[in-house]
């Protein structure tokens, strides 16, 4: 009972917090097939292997040094966040390699490094629960160690994976070479800094007192991370505004269209009015599609004709003004 109902919580969590995520990136949502594809990852090949390269690498240090307390604080410092990061990070790189076009602003970094990284989490928080939680404290060892992992800790790995997320998105949108040769390694230097902070901390403190100073850090960075995501998800609104005018100038959209698919918060008011009229999906497909569209424009502008940026671009805006046409019926 006790291990479904660990799987179940860490999973379930790991969902739910996914789904804040998606939710976040108001404007051009990534594809399902590569979120679900990173989370997999995340859990399988991430979790998996990090668990195994963790615990072999864990007992020939331990072999080497006979010093529990000494093995104990490689892994955690060293050890893990280097395996862990560079496992999750590799799904987040294949991602920037071959979809190349699903990549093209600093959130979608973000989105597909927290993604993939809370596929991990749910795979290591289950095995938490149950092995540290349930079987050294029974009920009370499994709640208090649910608390910790899903509610004190539950975003760490996606902060941490967010910084190689950021570091692949510079290094793709920014033209300066400096910034090329130097975003993807610097991403990556904070992802293992953060995640060896975290873990080098939670060695050296102890007790109640340890656990909430050593919260008050990770929150600390949280809310730093948020108010940069909330900046980016502007920067993001301000470029499909610039892209999208075409379409308001041309008549393809009003001008109430328009001012909608640059707002988040009415975009989330106009499908929750589209509902009475029985047209919730349609009006999110031309939201998507506006900033579909304002995204390629972006990239035919920066990056060129990668891929068929101008061959999508008409096919959006014949999209765009097919649904605008339905919509008006």
């Amino acid at each position: 009972m006790a291990i479904f109902l660990s799987l179940f919580l860490a999973v379930a969590s790991a969902f739910f917090f996914a789904w804040i995520i998606y939710w976040i990136d108001r404007y051009e949502k990534e594809p399902l097939r590569l979120l679900v594809g990173v989370f997999l990852w995340g859990a399988l090949i991430a979790g998996g292997g990090a668990f195994l390269i963790n615990t072999l690498l864990g007992i020939g240090f331990y072999t080497l040094t006979g010093d529990p307390a000494l093995t104990d604080l490689f892994t955690g410092s060293i050890l893990a966040p280097l395996v862990e990061e560079s496992l999750k990070g590799l799904a987040v790189l294949l991602i920037f390699l071959f979809f190349r076009s699903e990549f093209d602003s600093i959130l979608d970094g973000i989105v597909y490094a927290g993604i993939t990284a809370l596929g991990f989490a749910a795979v290591e928080n289950a095995y938490y629960i149950y092995n540290y939680g349930w079987l050294e404290g029974g009920w009370g060892g499994f709640l208090w160690l649910s608390f910790i992992r899903i509610i004190l800790v539950g975003w760490q790995h996606p902060f941490y994976t967010a910084f190689i997320g950021i570091g692949l998105a510079l290094a793709r949108l920014s033209r300066k070479p400096a910034v090329k040769f130097l975003a993807i390694p610097g991403g990556y230097a904070l992802a293992l800094f953060t995640h060896s902070l975290h873990n080098t901390l939670a060695y050296f403190l102890s007790g109640i007192g340890g656990l909430l100073l050593g919260s008050l850090v990770d929150w600390v960075q949280l809310f730093i991370m948020l108010g940069f995501i909330l900046w980016v998800v502007h920067q993001d609104g301000k470029r499909i505004a610039q892209y999208l005018k075409v379409d308001l100038t041309e008549g393809r959209i009003t001008l109430a269209q328009y001012q909608t698919a640059i707002s988040p918060w009415k975009r989330i008011r106009a499908r929750m009015n589209a509902l009475q009229q029985g047209k919730y999906r349609l009006t999110g497909r031309f939201y998507q599609t506006c900033a579909e569209l304002a995204q390629k424009r972006y990239q035919l502008a920066t990056f060129g004709d990668e891929k068929g940026n101008a061959a999508a671009i008409a096919r959006y805006s014949a999209e765009l003004q097919a649904l605008a046409q339905q919509l008006a019926e």
